[in-house]
């Protein structure tokens, strides 16, 4: 495998590289320190299988590098770096196509795990901004659930009212997938996926997509593992 990291701190760079060698001992591992750099080694290497990109880069807003390269590379996962980890941040971030956000804080194994998760088709959220979104202050609804503190969490997707077509539609959303993909996939007509999502955004309280990610992994639900 072939892996991008860009970072502008070489420790920091050098820290990921001994994480990656564990994910595959034999990959072949591209640094950069600005997005200029970085932005050569993609159109260089379109088989890259990942991409670790700081947001605070020396010449580039992170965020902006994040979306000019999925619009260039949209088939290289890339995972998103930073410093700080608060939820306006990880949910933009997602918002753009990353496949994951992990803070530098987090220790090694972390990293590693966070990693596994995203090579077997999960998107990593970090646990703290799980733990803030469901648990927010105050005695207005959750800013990530949209629940009062009283209303009970529910155990699963089903005691929410999703049907099982539902549930395989929104694992399949928690893999990134688009609803063209989850059509093919599942074999589906596309309104009824859209229809589906619909539902989906509706019982989580979510407005979009990422806000559903962010939500289904501070419950913790088990969702079936499907191909594609």
């Amino acid at each position: 495998m072939k892996f991008l990291l860009v970072d502008d701190h070489a420790l920091i760079r050098e820290a990921l590289h001994g994480v990656l060698k564990q994910l595959d001992e034999g990959a072949a591992i591209f640094e950069a320190s600005r997005w200029g750099d970085a932005s050569r080694l993609l159109d260089a290497h379109s088989d890259l299988a990942l991409v670790l990109l700081d947001l605070g880069l020396p010449d580039r807003d992170g965020f902006a590098a994040l979306k000019e390269a999925r619009a260039r590379h949209p088939k290289i996962p890339i995972v998103i770096l930073s410093a700080s980890c608060d939820r306006d941040s990880v949910v933009k971030a997602l918002d753009l196509g990353a496949a994951g956000f992990i803070p530098k804080s987090g220790e090694r194994a972390v990293m590693l795990g966070a990693l596994q998760l995203i090579f077997s088709g999960g998107v990593y959220i970090p646990p703290e901004i799980l733990s803030r979104s469901e648990t927010s202050p105050g005695p207005g609804p959750s800013a990530a659930s949209g629940r009062r503190p009283e209303e009970p969490v529910p155990a699963s997707p089903a005691d929410l009212g999703l049907t099982a077509r539902q549930i395989e539609v929104l694992a399949l959303m928690m893999r990134g997938k688009s609803n063209k993909a989850i059509c093919r996939i599942l074999n589906l007509a596309e309104p009824t996926v859209k229809n589906s999502v619909t539902a989906i955004l509706k019982a989580l309280k979510a407005s979009n997509r990422t806000e559903a990610v962010v939500r289904v992994g501070a419950l913790g639900w088990e969702l079936p593992g499907l191909e594609g």
